[in-house]
């Protein structure tokens, strides 16, 4: 199905991006999703900057890599799902939260949206 949305200053759709770094809740997270509605998502396997940073051999300039060192973690995961709504986008970061912890206090993960003006490939059953 394709959906494609005329300019208007309501969006329809979103993209959800949010990057766990407790992947230890990962399923639960999923498994949560499943249960209010949300049929797809798509999970990568992640990395920060901080980490790429600890991993990199060269020199890093001044106290750069210390500034890391704190928030350094090992992987995370990335998880991207299109939903219908702007209520609906609410109701997922609430229940992200609810393993995550919450998303304003660091090392947890980060959450961010983006209004979605075409989106193809989906069938209404996987919103």
């Amino acid at each position: 199905m394709f959906f494609r949305f005329a300019y208007r200053k309501t969006c329809y759709m979103y993209l959800i991006v949010f990057v766990l770094n407790r992947t230890e809740h990962l399923n639960e997270i999923l498994e949560k999703l499943v249960e209010i509605g949300i049929r797809g998502a798509t999970i990568l396997d992640s990395k920060g900057m901080g980490q790429t940073f600890m991993e990199c051999e060269s020199p890093i300039v001044g106290g750069l890599r210390k500034m890391f060192i704190e928030q350094c973690r090992s992987n995370n995961v990335t998880v991207f799902s299109v939903v219908e709504s702007r209520s609906r986008v609410d109701v997922v970061v609430k229940e992200i939260e609810k393993f995550a912890g919450d998303l304003r206090q660091p090392g947890t993960g980060i959450v961010f949206t983006i209004a979605l003006d075409c989106v193809k490939g989906l069938s209404e059953r996987k919103l």
